[in-house]
């Protein structure tokens, strides 16, 4: 018997199935599965894609062992890494390894142990103790198995008995996630909008549907997730729920986990190794029904799913960064087509590509545009300008006066501030020189806390400067305005009341996003500050008051999504105020508050907002009236970047139609990362058929030299 097995290599040039002879005494293979094989000096692994019976090469090399007792890549995952790899032009094996938690890849020498647990258990009920303390062991062991942990007092007696067979000690296998929750929780009864919106989906339960489930803030989109769910798994189907956020997850577990049980599995990139092992064997195993995670969480290796839900489905996280640059609504619309099932995205504030899809019929659209509440929160705009003047440059007098009456009320607020760290960037107010990273060649960030400036790309870090580098003047201080800055400000004007900030440095450690919900929920603080992160999905009951300082800034990023994300932002992070009370008030600060996504935002106007962007987008030929793609070629200095950008930009006229719109080359918006360059060009096209062979040959071209690369359907 002969495999063709896909061997785990760096080299982006090797992309292709190796042939090995299969040993006789090798009787456990089986496609899917991962083999440990000789490729060149060394053993690698790889997965089996093929059996056959023949081979055209001679001498073949044998396979060493098998790795796995049970098959890892499933016929529809099998699948799925052949439509990633040619869908975002990457290897097939980077496909197949992004799909798989860490203990599952193909690494040799990379082990992920099973979680083991010691019981211990009397098996000689007739023998008699020889001293106090085996009598002791034995009366505390009783006729039941006890943990061996618990018996950590007698462990000379228990040592002494096992010896004996007195005592047996037993090793089971437990997943590092307590999954063991008790239902407390029943279904709700719906309002009239969320019972039109469950039917309809119920009706199409065995047919793949996608859906547009449109509803405002605090409509009870999770509900009708939850009652979907109970039908498919009623009917003995399983389910997927995707999260932007990991910051989302510890209350969508806990809502789910109160109705559901243990009937759930959690991936998310928080995890530990470990726990990603349990949790996808767990699921594989078909112990579970409900996964819910981020954006990994699409490739759970469910069996029969009866349903996929994204909640918040107009979010770019959705969109994977590096290779394969993947999209997770792209891949639950395959595996809903797959297993003849409904696809749900459910957003406030859609993205205008799927309200698009909606409009046509390429989705079917569903809306619920009535709180549970009744009442949708007040929002108010206030303008810097009028308040800079009176002294108050952070926190606007509205809002100061409005944070007041919610504590005097013994209520909760929000504030958010979409710029973490303590300031934005360390300037001398002589010179105008800014500390720059020099790895990226972009600002600084400053943070009191570690009294360190930082690149939040590349990581590099270095203390701040005392005198300017450029002209030694004492006048090199910080500029800008961070979470870290803004929790200061705030307790200058409320030193006693107690906040808690949430935002990439203060959620590093694991556990850390759930330790600051839980502690927000429980009233241990009265304020949480924090950046987009704490925008969407949370779900707070005391909160009524939501501050937005500088809602306008995201403006300024040149981007030509820049408004549809402001909206977005601010919407979502509206809708954390008055979830459960009818008092909800929202106050947003800024300089450019006449912005039609600023003031629509504030209006709760979906349906005007689309109306407005789609004309700009119209006019300028971008989403969803063109499709984006993005390439970016790398060099390790300004002049190697910008030539091969050239070259390339010369073959994409030659072999592109016309109808193709080439734009570029030029620098990158980030020019420099880790010491190296990057310059850009963006194709606009209608049919990805007019450009899809011209770029695997640009692909081909540079697979050895890894500086090219290449994101079609650029949606982030």
């Amino acid at each position: 018997m002969i495999a063709n097995v896909l061997v785990e290599v760096g080299a982006k040039s090797i992309d292709k199935t190796f042939s090995y002879y299969v040993p006789q005494d090798i009787k456990d293979i089986s496609v899917g599965k991962r083999v440990l094989v000789p490729f060149g000096k060394r053993n690698v692994e790889g997965f089996v894609m093929e059996l056959t019976d023949s081979s055209n090469v001679d001498n073949l090399k044998s396979i060493d062992s098998v790795v796995d007792d049970e098959v890892i890549l499933n016929d529809e995952l099998m699948s799925l890494g052949k439509y990633i790899s040619k869908r975002t032009m990457c290897n097939l094996i980077t496909a197949y390894q992004t799909m798989l938690p860490t203990a599952l890849k193909a690494h040799h020498g990379v082990t992920v142990n099973k979680k083991e647990v010691a019981y211990v258990k009397v098996v000689d009920k007739t023998y008699v103790p020889k001293t106090d303390k085996q009598k002791s062991l034995l009366e505390l062991i009783g006729d039941d198995r006890k943990l061996k942990s618990e018996c950590r007092d007698y462990a000379s007696s228990l040592s002494t008995l096992i010896k004996k067979g007195i005592i047996e000690e037993m090793h089971e296998e437990e997943y590092r996630l307590n999954s063991k929750r008790e239902i407390s929780d029943s279904k709700r009864v719906l309002t009239e909008e969320q019972a039109n919106a469950l039917d309809e989906i119920s009706n199409s339960l065995n047919t793949f549907t996608p859906y547009l489930l449109h509803g405002v803030t605090g409509s009870g989109k999770t509900e009708v997730y939850m009652q979907l769910i109970e039908k498919v798994i009623t009917s003995g189907k399983t389910a997927i729920v995707l999260v932007p956020e990991i910051s989302l997850t510890p209350q969508l577990v806990g809502n789910f986990s109160n109705r559901f049980g243990s009937n759930i599995a959690i991936l998310h990139s928080k995890l530990s190794n470990g726990e990603k092992y349990d949790e996808w064997r767990k699921i594989s195993r078909g112990e579970v029904s409900i996964v819910i995670g981020a954006r990994s969480a699409i490739f759970a290796p469910l069996k029969n799913i009866g349903l996929i839900v994204i909640d918040e489905e107009h979010t770019n996280t959705y969109k994977q960064e590096n290779n394969p640059k993947y999209h997770a609504i792209d891949i639950a619309l395959v595996r809903a087509k797959y297993h003849k099932c409904p696809l749900v995205l459910g957003s406030a504030t859609p993205s205008l590509e799927s309200y698009t899809r909606a409009k046509l019929g390429v989705y079917k659209l569903l809306t619920l545009k009535t709180r549970i509440s009744k009442v949708m929160p007040h929002v108010e705009l206030v303008d810097m300008i009028p308040n800079l003047k009176k002294g108050y440059n952070v926190l606007s007098k509205e809002l100061i006066d409005a944070l007041e009456e919610c504590f005097n009320s013994g209520e909760q607020a929000i504030i958010l501030l979409n710029r973490r760290g303590y300031s934005t960037v360390v300037t001398c107010h002589d010179c105008g020189y800014k500390v720059t990273c020099p790895n990226c060649d972009i600002p600084l960030t400053y943070h009191k806390k570690y009294n360190a400036m930082k690149c939040h790309y590349c990581n590099y870090m270095t203390y701040k400067p005392h005198t300017c580098p450029n002209c030694h003047s004492k006048k090199i201080d910080e500029f800008g305005l961070g979470t870290e800055k803004l929790e200061e400000k705030f307790h200058e004007y409320f030193p006693d009341i107690e906040t808690i900030r949430m935002d990439v440095d203060t959620t590093s450690r694991k556990g850390a996003h759930d330790r600051i919900i839980n502690a927000f929920t429980s009233g241990e603080y009265r304020v949480l500050i924090g950046t987009q992160m704490i925008a969407k999905g949370l779900d707070f009951d005391n909160v009524t008051l939501v501050g937005v300082v500088s809602g306008d800034a995201s403006l300024n990023i040149p981007d030509f999504r820049s408004s549809e994300r402001t909206y977005s932002l601010l919407s979502q992070v509206s809708g954390r105020a008055g979830r459960s009370k009818d008092n909800g008030r929202v106050i947003i600060q800024g300089f450019n508050l006449d912005h039609y996504s600023i003031r629509l935002a504030s209006k709760h106007d979906y349906e005007s907002f689309y109306d407005e962007e789609m004309k700009m987008r119209k006019l300028l030929h971008y989403p969803p009236f063109y499709n984006l793609c993005l390439i970016k070629v790398i060099g390790y200095n300004d002049t190697e970047a910008s030539e091969e950008s050239s070259k390339i930009r010369n073959y994409l006229e030659r072999n592109l139609p016309k109808t193709v719109e080439i734009l570029g080359p030029s620098a990158s918006m980030t020019p420099k990362v880790n010491n190296k360059y990057y310059f850009q060009i963006m194709l606009k096209y209608k049919n990805t058929s007019d450009i899809i062979d011209t770029l695997h040959f640009i692909n081909n071209q540079y697979k050895s030299k890894k500086n090219v690369n290449i994101d079609i359907d650029l949606t982030a």
